[in-house]
């Protein structure tokens, strides 16, 4: 379904990066692994894709950075040419109650995953315009639409990924590219096993499937969404939440 496709999967070392880039590479495409500091498990990402009959190339660059960016974006056109697919996936948290929540921290998940998209954004977007069926997406999260208790930082960098979205969508619809958002819900990473068992519990009661997605659960659609199968489909907001209402 994406064979001949380049795509680019920020924070792709771990995670749901690390699922969206294995399955986007599963189906033929050609996959840039961006990564911050987990260089090893991004060239076992890259790896993983290049025993499927793929290929990968592990690309460090500090999201938040512009200028590591733009490297970034010389590597993957000397690798394999123009992007086709961007997948903004990068992000980070700095969880506290808004009360004891300090500039710093705000700065920090602001910069990532707000800025992070920009710049990886910007420096594509020519890239993902004149490509045939270039493809935006941006992965967002249900915290974005409904928030959550000590993520004010976190809750507003996701929301603020719709009105992103939205506006790209119209600005790439005459060249034929698309926009679009995936919002997870809850999902089995790194970053729910430093939450709390009785939260956790809390949260399962609140997901009419009863039980966490998986990594492969979001990648799946992802996969869709930057086929050709989703050409007519652009400035959505596709939940992957088991139900949750928001």
């Amino acid at each position: 379904m994406l064979d001949g496709k380049t795509c680019l999967v920020t924070g792709g070392s771990r995670g749901i990066g690390r699922a969206i880039a294995a399955e986007l590479g599963r189906h033929g495409a050609n996959v840039a692994v961006n990564y911050r500091s987990s260089a090893a498990a991004a060239e076992a990402v890259a790896e993983t894709i290049a025993e499927s009959g793929g290929d990968a190339v592990a690309v460090r660059a500090d999201v938040a950075d512009y200028e590591q960016v733009e490297s970034m974006r010389e590597t993957v056109r000397d690798r394999f040419g123009g992007l086709d697919v961007l997948i903004n996936n990068a992000g980070v948290t700095a969880d506290k109650k808004f009360e004891n929540m300090t500039r710093d921290d705000w700065d920090r998940v602001v910069d990532v995953n707000l800025g992070g998209t920009f710049n990886c954004t910007h420096c594509f977007f020519e890239d993902i315009r004149s490509a045939d069926d270039g493809r935006l997406i941006n992965i967002s999260s249900v915290v974005g639409q409904q928030g959550n208790y000590g993520q004010a930082n976190y809750a507003t960098t996701k929301s603020g990924l719709f009105g992103f979205t939205r506006t790209l969508a119209l600005e790439l619809a005459e060249s034929g590219s698309t926009a679009n958002c995936v919002a997870p819900g809850f999902v089995d990473t790194g970053m729910l096993e430093v939450v709390p068992g009785r939260v956790k519990e809390k949260i399962l009661r609140r997901i009419p499937l009863g039980r966490f997605a998986t990594p492969e659960d979001v990648a799946g659609l992802v996969r869709f969404v930057a086929s050709d199968d989703a050409g007519y489909m652009t400035g959505q907001v596709l939940g992957v939440n088991g139900g949750m209402e928001w």
